[in-house]
């Protein structure tokens, strides 16, 4: 059933013609309205955060700067609509990166004539819109970070902090400084971190700490459909 009111929605591409090409798609639906159209990066931004529309279709490889950064400062001023990635690279490289971004979509551009309406449905909805095969290889990354994490369970809340600390390439006095303490009681954790893991080196244990904070960030992902 549509919407009482029809999805407000924005794009941000450097392309007119491609502009004017996804306004005809769209507007053929009696569940779309266009609000506004951008082609650079800071057109764009002015344009989501004073429209505020329901959904934005954007271009990931804006002219002047990348739609993933598009999307984070869209995010950080307070836009909470929906963002869909409509791009021309390829979605097994990409769709993971706009998802963790904060996109709810990506389309790959030769795909959007069949694909576009129903995506955006999708994600309006409230969903996420993956290709099956994107989805997939996703779902599977997801599984493997998981089993990754397994075995971490023996950490204290304190001592996977400072880990994945670690693994984002804090050292000693940044982690002390994040969190408060002291370098000796960061020292004491690692300690404690190193016997719990069964680590012989502190490069051993490095590389568990990167192992670990790939995990985390994994469990971040938005989920798959």
């Amino acid at each position: 059933m549509p919407p009482a009111v029809p999805y407000s929605l924005l794009l941000v591409d450097d392309h007119a013609i491609v502009r004017q090409g996804l306004a005809a798609l769209l507007t053929r639906e009696s569940d779309f309205t266009i609000v506004g159209e951008a082609g650079t990066y800071a057109d764009g931004l002015a344009a989501v955060l004073a429209l505020q529309p329901a959904g934005v279709v954007l271009d990931l490889s804006l002219r002047d700067q990348s739609g993933l950064d598009w999307i984070r400062e869209a995010r950080a001023k307070g836009y909470t609509g929906k963002i869909l990635v409509l791009s021309m690279h390829d979605e097994d490289l990409y769709a993971d990166k706009a998802l963790r971004a904060g996109a709810q979509g990506y389309v790959m551009k030769d795909q959007a004539e069949e694909t576009l309406v129903a995506a955006l449905r999708t994600v309006l909805a409230g969903g996420t819109h993956l290709s099956p095969a994107a989805a997939a290889l996703l779902a599977g990354s997801a599984e493997s970070a998981g089993k990754a994490a397994d075995g971490f369970g023996a950490l204290t809340a304190r001592e996977s902090e400072i880990l994945a600390s670690m693994g984002s390439g804090l050292t000693t006095r940044d982690i002390a400084e994040k969190f408060g303490l002291s370098g000796r009681t960061v020292e004491v954790h690692r300690g404690n971190i190193k016997r719990k893991l069964g680590c012989h080196s502190l490069a051993e244990m490095m590389v568990k700490a990167a192992e670990f904070r790939r995990a985390q960030d994994a469990a971040l992902q938005p989920p798959a459909l």
